[in-house]
């Protein structure tokens, strides 16, 4: 668990990382470099679920090994499949990070939403729903493996 009182924001406690793949972890199918090593030492702290379409088919390969649970998600309602996975986790415990429009209801609904902004772009719709956005997805991991610069950029 990562545990972090920022003022002004109010308390987080978090159990699960739910992340999406394409345009998050990987770019056209295949994940980014440093990927693999960060999720590994999360995975001391977080339960670490990925949840996608999968739209290239690579990310049970890419994936194998990793300590996560990858969650194949159909096509059609992305949205809210998406949302619906993090509230059964409980959502007041979720650290949730996508680029994509159907990564904005899960994003919102965390206790912490990272947007992101990468190769594939990002999402208006998502960013806008966000709490903070990162620029790369290993700055976005950081920011749970060193919870003070949360307090940084989240402290009002």
């Amino acid at each position: 668990m990562i545990a972090i009182d920022i003022p002004g924001f109010g308390p987080l406690a978090l159990e699960h990382l739910v992340l999406d793949y394409n345009g998050t972890l990987a770019v056209d199918g295949r994940l980014l470099p440093g990927v693999a090593e960060a999720l590994a030492a999360l995975a001391a702290d977080l339960s670490i679920h990925v949840i996608t379409a999968d739209t290239f088919g690579l990310a049970r390969e890419q994936l194998a090994g990793l300590p996560l649970q990858l969650h194949i998600a159909p096509v059609e309602g992305q949205a809210e499949t998406k949302l619906a996975f993090i509230v059964g986790l409980g959502a007041d415990k979720v650290a949730a990070i996508g680029n994509g429009r159907n990564d904005r209801r899960m994003v919102e609904a965390a206790a912490l939403g990272i947007g992101l902004v990468q190769r594939e772009g990002g999402a208006v719709a998502t960013l806008a729903k966000a709490d903070l956005v990162c620029t790369s997805i290993l700055d976005a991991l950081d920011l749970l493996r060193h919870p003070k610069r949360l307090t940084a950029t989240l402290r009002s």
